[in-house]
């Protein structure tokens, strides 16, 4: 599988990308990856690595996007920059995916310029996988479509189940549609128009109607569809208190130990690893032509190393033959 690295994309790039790419072919050699990037400050970085994996290649992009710029205005002025060069080869079949930790409005702006959607989609959506009381649920969608329609959360609601039946081995997922309240007749116009077409058009597992935001992490329902805007806030809000709350305890757990603080330190180890986006790497932006994993902007060397091997697993599980199939059905 080839995979395009947008080499240039991060807090920390572009040394934590060839790191992440290195670990991640000495794990898998069967994959192929691109370092899409300035040329001269990949090969510098190759340069000083030891044991470079032979199928890991070096893209030339002259420029990036940073964190602060805006991303539409970026694009236009940056016409060579690194993640417009990833999409452009997943475009034109040169690869098979792209991962990026960086500027994620620009990824996902990029990516719309493309117009690379798989059949029937209208709009796509990152989904990400968050921790529940009892396993995982799937919230899409985080950020990509802060205007979205009924249309839109209609499909993110099939593909949300797709991607759960088809990545975390969910039978029949229960799908959920976040609200301000479990009762039906709530909700904005987009809620309400939204709940309509999942009645008449139900997706793959079994719509179960609204959730309240407490509902996420109870593990109410595997998949919750809501508006990117709404998307986004749950998930940096529950970032915040994911890292608040280990912190807290953690410290006030070991205060109270001492024979047992190695391993009560090794219980918070496992628990956080729950919690953290590293261990996943990223989310995937569903419904493009391809496969596109978006991670934190302040990934490591472990989360892009994991986001590769997610990516890895996507792909064979032809989430996108799927999601064609159900979607594109729709007309």
């Amino acid at each position: 599988m080839r995979i395009a690295l947008d080499a240039m994309g991060g807090d920390f790039a572009p040394g934590i990308n060839v790191a992440g790419a290195i670990e991640a072919m000495r794990n898998d050699p069967s994959l192929e990856i691109q370092l899409v990037g300035r040329r001269d400050l990949l090969e510098s970085q190759l340069a000083e690595a030891k044991d470079v994996p032979p199928g890991l290649t070096v893209v030339h992009a002259q420029d990036f996007i940073g964190m602060e710029e805006k991303p539409m205005e970026a694009l236009r002025k940056k016409a060579d920059c690194s993640i417009t060069v990833c999409w452009k080869l997943l475009a034109s079949k040169e690869t098979d995916a792209i991962v990026s930790a960086g500027h994620t409005g620009g990824v996902v702006a990029a990516g719309l310029r493309t117009r690379l959607f798989l059949k029937g989609v209208k709009r796509p959506g990152i989904a990400v996988i968050l921790p529940t009381i009892s396993g995982q649920t799937v919230l899409m969608d985080v950020g990509a479509n802060p205007g979205a329609r009924p249309e839109h959360l209609h499909q993110y609601a099939a593909m949300g189940a797709i991607f759960s039946q088809t990545v975390l081995g969910v039978a029949e997922p229960r799908v959920g549609l976040m609200n301000i309240g479990s009762e039906e007749g709530k909700g904005t116009e987009l809620v309400l128009e939204t709940h309509e077409l999942l009645m008449k058009q139900p997706c793959p597992g079994k719509y179960i109607g609204n959730v309240e935001g407490r509902g996420v992490y109870l593990g109410e329902a595997d998949v919750i569809v809501c508006e990117g805007f709404v998307g986004n806030v749950v998930l940096k809000v529950s970032e915040g208190m994911a890292s608040m709350m280990m912190k807290v305890t953690a410290g006030e757990v070991l205060k109270s130990l001492d024979a047992e603080r190695d391993k009560a330190g090794a219980a918070f180890k496992r628990l956080q690893s729950r919690f953290e986006y590293n261990e996943t790497g990223g989310a995937p932006l569903l419904g493009v032509d391809g496969i596109c994993m978006i991670c934190h902007g302040s990934s490591d060397a472990r989360a892009i190393r994991n986001a590769l091997k997610t990516t890895k697993k996507l792909h064979e599980a032809k989430v996108n033959d799927r999601i064609t199939e159900v979607v594109g059905s729709w007309g």
